[in-house]
């Protein structure tokens, strides 16, 4: 990957590696936005990295630092909110299928044991000699050049079309008629509910099996712990498997909005671009060796403001911005851990300008491909940037208008790269070096109790040694207060997100059609109820007429608990006008639900019952760490959480027609769909008409 990158024949790295999921396992890499008359140096720079692999092998540090990763992840297992007992499934589904055992799958002591006592005896040679055998010497393999074409969607509608235009002509009338039959009886069998008798053949939970205690997790705050001025989070729990999952926040309110951009290549590099001690490939290697990850990221949360109950609508301008280091170590190793952090976070080598061309390179490659794949998350942004200051950050820092930012630092990078320097070196001293940058410092820790106190010393050395000034400043109380991001947003929300239907052209055969506004207005209170519902109209209408009848892959909708945004949303849909149209008709037909679940108990408790269950999702003993710690920050009490959950467990019917009208009611509603030139077209036709941009 280094010396493909390295290498400036492409813009970033295609192929996705080994992948073992197959009887047969394959390995695949590549690059894309090659030209044309490089596609053969691609080709024998692979050959020849393989090549010299073979020849002289890994260093011991790499060995080590992968087998370490590799060892920590099947050792600590987690799945995140996915469900372990799935993952075995899925796991042992790989080999099952092939006639093998399927616990074979699930089993890595033996094997591991086996390829650690190969590395003891031989060292590197043991991948030299796969390297050779699998990859070199084998002949079963096949180069792949993909060209696009700009015609490419054109010429495929026309051979459809008259592929479908012959096969018509040579039918009889009465075989007309059949199909135009047959196709009426698929629509009625898929706008036609299931039975109650035959919803009753599965089985299911019934109201009374479910908790109605909200689940807590241990928190303990200490505020200026050792006098060091940083506010240390504890979460203590039952077992850690002697992990530790530690996160190290830096308030980012001194940032001026115009450089938040900026900030987040300046986080990507803290972890690609090493230190003065290691360059990046020693220091991903220590990160392998001694801990289970570490990563950097920002984290923008608007909170509730002082004096107003979790709940009701604001103006979303009270928030907090943190730039976030996260890392895991057994106990044993935590002193490599945070001294890691502290290299990461002070030493980090911003000078580095060959890395971060290619870093914005592969940025911008990524987002080109992520809005053609992953259209429904961009639209959905760029809908919610036009209504609060939070939603117009979120979007400026990852939705659509970050690609013309991304383009404009690449340009920068290459062609005034001192000017971009300063502006990276500034950003940091600006955020270590404040006054009251200890006041927005947070750690926050989770580990069993004797993670924990192992730690400990640790914990107090860390906080001695974090940068910044141990005194009285403060930051601004960002509970009662606009954040400074806030008005800056507000100044530029018209100019760049006005309140307008808008198109985005990439190359595509599909759309991902998006509609949005207010649904709620400020002071209005949104009570559990609302996500009974939100999930019931994802479920089923979003569900059958998008889906189903539509032939998307998926149909979408979220409401914004904090401003009171509702949007629709369509994933890889063929319909752009139509699925508008479905949009605006779910208000209606929410409204007959409604009446329809006045009679029907049992439809409802399943409506309430999916619900609870987003709520009580498996968690890894992080995620519950977390869980407790953005409650906390964002000043969501435990009572509040109690009364959300009693409100979803007495969900009635007239709380969806009240839903229903407000959908009904929508208030300045605009729309955002991804998709190709000729669908925008074919809905100009329709009467759907946006103001279009090309942005791939």
């Amino acid at each position: 990957r280094k010396t493909l990158m390295e290498s400036g024949l492409g813009t970033a790295i295609t192929g996705g590696g080994m992948s073992d999921e197959l009887l047969q396992a394959t390995f695949s890499i590549g690059l894309k936005g090659v030209q044309p008359s490089k596609v053969e140096e691609v080709e024998q720079l692979v050959s020849d990295t393989l090549e010299k692999i073979a020849n002289e092998g890994f260093s011991d540090d790499a060995i080590a630092a992968t087998m370490n990763t590799i060892e920590f992840q099947m050792r600590e297992f987690n799945t995140g909110s996915f469900p372990k007992g799935l993952s075995f499934m899925l796991g042992s589904m790989s080999k099952w299928i092939y006639d093998e055992s399927p616990t074979d799958a699930l089993k890595f002591e033996e094997p591991l044991a086996e390829l650690k006592s190969k590395i003891a005896t031989s060292g590197s040679q043991v991948f030299q000699d796969m390297i050779r055998e699998l990859l070199l010497t084998n002949t079963h393999r096949t180069i792949i050049e993909m060209k696009p074409s700009k015609t490419m969607e054109e010429e495929q509608t026309k051979d459809e079309e008259d592929r479908l235009k012959s096969i018509k002509s040579n039918m009889s009338d009465e075989q007309l008629d059949q199909i135009i039959q047959k196709t009426s009886e698929l629509k009625t069998i898929q706008a036609t509910d299931d039975s109650p008798e035959a919803r009753a053949t599965i089985p299911s939970l019934q109201l009374s099996d479910l908790k109605r205690e909200v689940t807590e997790y241990p928190i303990d705050v200490t505020a200026d712990e050792n006098n060091s001025g940083v506010t240390v989070i504890r979460h203590e729990l039952g077992s850690t498997s002697g992990i530790a999952y530690v996160s190290l926040l830096v308030d980012l309110s001194m940032i001026p909005l115009e450089d938040v951009a900026i900030l987040q290549l300046m986080t990507r590099m803290l972890t690609q671009t090493g230190t003065s001690q290691y360059d990046p490939v020693a220091l991903a290697q220590r990160i392998g060796t001694y801990t289970g990850g570490v990563g950097a990221s920002i984290l923008t949360a608007p909170v509730n403001r002082d004096g107003v109950d979790d709940g009701i609508i604001t103006d979303c301008n009270t928030m907090v911005t943190k730039l976030i280091i996260q890392g895991k170590a057994t106990s044993d190793r935590i002193d490599e851990l945070f001294a890691l952090f502290q290299a990461i976070l002070t030493d980090a080598n911003l000078d580095s300008q060959s890395r971060v061309i290619e870093m914005l390179k592969e940025s911008k490659a990524g987002m080109e491909s992520s809005i053609q794949g992953s259209g429904h998350s961009y639209a959905l942004q760029r809908m919610r940037a036009r209504y609060t200051a939070a939603g117009y950050i979120d979007e400026k820092m990852g939705g659509i208008s970050k690609m013309e930012t991304v383009k404009n630092l690449l340009d920068l990078a290459e062609n005034d790269w001192p000017t971009l320097l300063g502006k990276l070196q500034r950003i940091r001293s600006t955020i270590l070096e404040h006054p009251a940058a200890r006041n927005g410092m947070i750690l926050d820790m989770t580990g069993d109790n004797k993670v924990l106190s192992t730690i400990q010393p640790s914990v107090e050395k860390l906080l001695q040694d974090l940068p910044g000034e141990k005194n009285d400043e403060k930051l601004q109380d960002f509970y009662s207060e606009d954040h400074p991001w806030v008005t800056q947003a507000h100044m530029e929300m018209e100019a760049n997100a006005p309140l307008m239907d808008e198109g985005f052209i990439v190359p595509t055969q599909v759309s991902y059609v998006g509609k949005g506004g207010r649904i709620f207005d400020k002071g209005d209170t949104i009570t559990g109820s609302a996500s009974v519902v939100e999930r019931f109209l994802r479920t089923g209408y979003l569900w059958d007429h998008v889906r189903v009848i539509g032939g998307a892959y998926g149909g979408m909708c979220m409401l914004a608990q904090g401003s009171g945004f509702f949007g629709f949303v369509s994933y890889r849909d063929p319909n752009l006008a139509k699925t508008l149209d479905v949009y605006d008709a779910a208000g209606d037909a929410l409204m007959k639900a409604a009446e329809e679940l006045e009679n029907d108990p049992e439809a409802l408790a399943t409506a309430i019952i999916g619900a609870v269950g987003d709520m009580d999702g498996s968690l890894s003993p992080d995620q519950k760490g977390w869980s407790a710690f953005t409650g906390w920050l964002t000043r969501q009490s435990p009572e509040s959480r109690q009364k959300r959950r009693d409100e979803v467990l007495n969900t009635k019917p007239s709380d969806f027609k009240d839903f229903a009208q407000r959908l009904k009611n929508m208030k300045k509603p605009s729309i955002a769909v991804v998709s190709s030139k000729g669908s925008f077209e074919a809905a100009a036709k329709e009467g759907k008409t946006l103001t279009l941009k090309e942005v791939v």
